[in-house]
């Protein structure tokens, strides 16, 4: 920018040069004009002498000299106010290529049932805080007597989002509510993983969350369309543990047709501490959704799919000489540790507001107890091996207002915990619905439901109700 000014001041000066040159040229030329001739004589008296040349010629050039400086000052000042622009522009113009800092710029969102959301304006952050609470009154009639409780049954706080990178991703979800609680475990922490999620085919996670075995486990827990989830899957299912996944929605690009999760953890399940001899724990999974990808994390059909939607998934799962007696979850043995083998198929389908999902899941532990001396007495310990299955079905009456129905059922393998053979026998076997009230889709839901609890004689079942109101902020 200094040179062209430079090279635009030279070019003002030798106009200016140039004019006063210009302007000098009539003066010069009047001064070297010859003399004029006497006059004639005459007997009149002679007429007055006309002026002198050099009188005419400094008349006329000075009055056109003052114009050509004024017109070359007006130019000039022109020419001074352009580039005094120019300088300008280009200055604006290197400000704004310049990279700004706005990692101090954030946007702050929410939303009924989202939460608050901070993002950074370079999208580098993001960070959802939300709160959930679940409040049940549970009715229960058996030939002996009625009773009824009534607790706050769930209370989750949930923060999640990304840094560095859209692609980076965590989660943090904290459990207060009295029911979430293992017996050996005060920690509150449900989810606290870490995934990128970068590669179509590759998506990694470490950190803890529910091991990707049954689908009806790992849906999300507000969207399921009972208020308590089937005893198969209570029973046989592998819950949270900590460890490395590796998955993909959308398995080689096909519209989210294939889709597959590889885990491998501790095998101890929730944020054990303490050194273990035991694990790890191997899951393969793998699902197809011959019709294209759809929100199968959910139960209803909410969104009442334009076409039939269909997921199959079928899962295997190896958890060596774990001390668990459900394989990651429940009592903890003393005497002794097992290896688990672990078996899941499932399927969802939804189209038009109609919604029907079916599950089977099996659990074998190699062996069946353990014997030992504890404190002088002869103590005997049990692994938990069975099996069972469900079937459930739901319709979105209204946009608001779903009806679902289900029944499931769980066996004893032969030789197991006599303990989980008592509960076959008296509550193996379940069968009831319900009706959902949606007030803010999933986020805010009145539930109530009817089941009636039996085993080997139907006569002596229960009458379970239940009540319950589940609301995310």
């Amino acid at each position: 920018m200094k040179s062209i000014h430079r090279k635009k001041s030279h070019t003002v000066r030798a106009a200016a040069a140039l004019s006063l040159f210009a302007a000098a040229l009539p003066l010069q030329a009047s001064a070297q004009a010859p003399a004029a001739p006497p006059p004639a004589p005459a007997p009149a008296p002679p007429p007055p002498a006309p002026p002198a040349p050099q009188e005419i010629g400094a008349a006329e050039g000075v009055e056109p000299l003052s114009r050509r400086v004024a017109e070359l000052e007006r130019q000039q000042r022109a020419l001074l106010e352009r580039l005094d622009a120019e300088r300008r522009a280009a200055a604006e113009k290197e400000a704004a290529a310049a990279p700004k800092d706005k990692g101090g710029d954030v946007k702050v969102t929410a939303a009924p049932g989202k939460g608050f959301t901070v993002r950074t304006a370079d999208d580098t952050f993001s960070s959802t805080i939300r709160a959930r609470v679940q409040i049940r009154e549970t009715f229960t009639h058996t030939a002996e007597d009625d009773t009824h409780e009534i607790n706050v049954r769930t209370v989750r706080l949930t923060t999640s989002g990304h840094f560095v990178s859209p692609d980076l991703k965590y989660n943090v979800q904290l459990a207060f509510g009295g029911n979430d609680f293992e017996k050996d475990s005060p920690s509150p922490i449900f989810d606290a993983f870490v995934e990128h999620t970068g590669i179509r085919d590759l998506n990694v996670r470490v950190g803890q969350f529910l091991a990707p075995f049954n689908r009806a486990r790992t849906l999300r827990e507000v969207s399921i369309q009972q208020t308590e989830r089937p005893i198969a899957v209570r029973e046989f299912n592998l819950d949270r543990d900590v460890g490395l996944m590796l998955s993909s929605p959308d398995l080689f690009g096909l519209g989210g047709r294939l889709q597959y999760n590889l885990f491998l953890g501790g095998g101890e399940g929730r944020n054990r501490f303490g050194a273990q001899k035991h694990g790890p724990l191997a899951v393969a999974r793998l699902a197809v959704r011959p019709f294209g990808a759809f929100d199968d994390d959910q139960d209803g059909d909410l969104s009442r799919e334009a076409k039939p939607r269909l997921a199959v998934g079928v899962t295997g799962a190896y958890n060596h000489q774990t001390n668990r007696q459900h394989s990651t979850f429940g009592t903890t043995l003393s005497l002794g540790a097992a290896d688990y083998l672990h078996g899941a198929a499932d399927l969802i389908f939804k189209y038009a507001g109609f919604s029907l999902a079916a599950e089977a899941v099996v659990r074998h532990a190699a062996r069946d107890s353990f014997e030992g001396e504890v404190d002088g007495a002869v103590v005997r310990e049990w692994t938990r091996s069975g099996y069972g299955y469900f079937a459930q079905a739901g319709y979105l009456l209204t946009d608001h207002v779903e009806v679902a129905a289900r029944w499931d059922q769980i066996f004893a393998q032969r030789g197991t915990d006599p303990k989980l053979v008592d509960l076959v026998d008296a509550q193996g076997k379940q069968v009831g619905g319900g009706l959902n009230v949606y007030l803010n889709g999933y986020a805010l839901k009145l539930q109530g439901d009817y089941f009636y609890i039996f085993g080997k004689d139907a006569s002596e079942g229960r009458h379970v109700a239940r009540l319950q109101l589940d609301a995310s902020f």
